[in-house]
């Protein structure tokens, strides 16, 4: 039996600032506005989140 994994990509459609959130939505079957909403609460709490967020940017790659 073969299964089909889904690559992580940054989609150039439904990207609102870089696509990170978007792809990580895709990647996982979520909805995008979740992740960006999971992420924007998480800025409330202390953490490099937003450091992260560049690093996902950069490695990533778009699609």
């Amino acid at each position: 039996m073969t299964t089909y994994r889904m690559s992580l990509a940054r989609p150039q459609e439904g990207a609102m600032i870089a696509g990170v959130c978007a792809g990580l939505a895709e990647r996982f079957g979520m909805k995008p506005f979740t992740v960006r909403l999971l992420f924007l609460l998480s800025c409330l709490l202390p953490g490099p989140q937003f450091l992260i967020y560049l690093a996902l940017w950069v490695l990533i790659p778009k699609r």
